[in-house]
């Protein structure tokens, strides 16, 4: 089993796609959300030669059914694609990469204070060209969250998912915090989209009712089949990398939610394994600035 790299992905959050359980504030019955973002990474060279940037796309659609404000139900469906532009001919490991999964997220309340939520998950994860089911890896992400005080619910999360190369299962543990700091602060391990495995940290102030700012922080790292040809025939892709961001939120109702956000991608890594998870290269890039915009529509 490799060593677990405790990740979150710039642009927002939590592996099993969920929230800290706020079920008391949700309303009855079916509540719908359909998330999206777009970023582009410019430009980063690469210590082997070239340079390389990658535009990400993302959307979500999530469907909840709360039966009462202690447990609900639900089922997610996204779509993801990362389009690499790589400018060496000698220095191009893959181009095009898909994203597609599939959620079922649990939660129940397991005391007065206590909430557990349970999210079973596929992923496939892989290359134009690629075989679907050659990508896919799939698992779980479970937690317990106490509510300390009405400002403070922090608890214990798990995850234990398979990996491309069929060696084992990569086990993390994660701390999810939400904590009301005072009426303009909050810092929290919030949900999110285009995530990969593993909590962040957030750190967000309200401005007003309808703008917020925030800085977030994670460790990013995404695995993929490879196509049948290129560099490494039928092998596996990996881009690591550790992206700050700063983001202004508009929120204009409950329903709607728009985010602009700029930062930079550090410590960068791509590594290229052949089909057996030999290791043929790993090489490092530069910071690479990155910009996006993200929204959440709720009905």
């Amino acid at each position: 089993m490799k060593p677990c790299t405790v990740c979150l992905h710039l642009i927002t959050a939590i592996a099993c796609q969920v929230a800290l359980p706020v079920a008391a504030q949700q309303p009855l019955g079916w509540v719908s959300q359909i998330d999206g973002l777009v970023v582009y990474q410019s430009s980063a060279d690469l210590d082997q030669g070239g340079d390389f940037s990658a535009t990400r796309s993302f959307l979500r659609a999530t469907g909840l059914y709360n039966f009462d404000s202690e447990t609900s139900l639900g089922f997610s469906l996204s779509y993801g694609q990362i389009d690499y532009d790589f400018s060496a001919a000698g220095n191009q490991p893959w181009n095009d990469i898909r994203d597609i999964r599939i959620s079922v997220p649990l939660r129940f309340q397991a005391g007065q204070r206590t909430s557990v939520f349970i999210s079973p998950q596929v992923r496939w994860d892989y290359q134009s060209g690629a075989e679907l089911s050659d990508g896919r890896t799939y698992g779980v992400f479970a937690g317990i969250a106490w509510s300390v005080s009405e400002s403070l619910t922090i608890g214990p999360a798990l995850g234990a998912f398979t990996q491309l190369e069929d060696s084992g299962v990569e086990v993390f543990p994660a701390l999810l915090v939400d904590w009301d700091i005072n009426d303009r602060w909050n810092l929290n391990t919030g949900s999110g989209i285009g995530a990969t495995r593993g909590p962040g940290l957030t750190l967000s102030y309200a401005m007003n009712g309808d703008f917020s700012l925030s800085l977030s922080a994670r460790s990013e790292k995404i695995r993929f089949r490879l196509d049948d040809s290129g560099l490494a025939p039928n092998g596996i892709g990996e881009d690591q990398s550790i992206p700050v961001v700063a983001s202004l939120n508009y929120t204009p109702n409950p329903g709607l939610s728009v985010t602009v956000f700029a930062g930079a991608e550090f410590d960068g890594r791509l590594t290229l394994e052949d089909e057996t998870s030999t290791e043929i290269s790993r090489q490092s890039y530069d910071t690479a600035p990155l910009v996006g915009l993200a929204f959440r529509l709720r009905f």
